[in-house]
């Protein structure tokens, strides 16, 4: 058995404004979390459940600085490590992703195995001129989605997919 080395990046980076896409989303939800906990943290310790030990019921201000103590390293260095991470590349005819943040992933699709080839903009990719591609085959496993490409991209690398699958399933038959 040979070994050809670690794989090779992908060649194309997502577009640099997912940096603020992932900031954007991540704030959110640090936003939820930090006031779901000061909430619970005033419902604690102003109510005096017997349940509660006596210690946290008198600092329940713990919480919340344990929310943003833990989560506020994560919420900074998280779209940083994605943007380095994130990349994707139509090589011939397989499309190469790599995503990840806490956990790697590297996808290789056939273009002759895709079914479909769907782009998507929640509101916030919208605001920011930004879309998510999904590629699927008939295999979850071998299906991929590339996030925080530029709309123009997106659309662009769709349609290049789509003609391409349908010219491979028409040289198959």
């Amino acid at each position: 058995m040979t070994s050809t080395g670690p794989l090779r990046d992908p060649a194309n980076r997502v577009s640099p404004k997912a940096v603020r896409l992932w900031l954007l989303e991540s704030l959110v939800a640090f936003v939820f979390l930090l006031g779901g906990s000061l909430l619970v943290a005033r419902w604690v310790g102003g109510s005096g459940w017997s349940w509660v030990p006596g210690w946290f019921a008198d600092n329940s201000w713990l919480l919340p600085a344990a929310v943003v103590l833990l989560t506020a390293p994560f919420l900074v260095a998280e779209p940083f490590v994605r943007y380095a991470v994130h990349r994707w590349e139509l090589s011939g005819d397989v499309v190469y992703a790599r995503s990840g943040f806490l956990t790697r992933e590297w996808v290789f699709v056939p273009v002759s195995r895709i079914q479909t080839v769907d782009k998507g903009q929640g509101w916030m990719e919208r605001l920011l001129g930004l879309a998510t591609l999904e590629i699927r085959t008939a295999s979850h496993a071998g299906s991929s989605t590339i996030k925080g490409l530029d709309y123009g991209v997106a659309a662009g690398l769709a349609e290049q997919l789509a003609h391409r699958a349908e010219a491979l399933r028409d040289d198959a038959t």
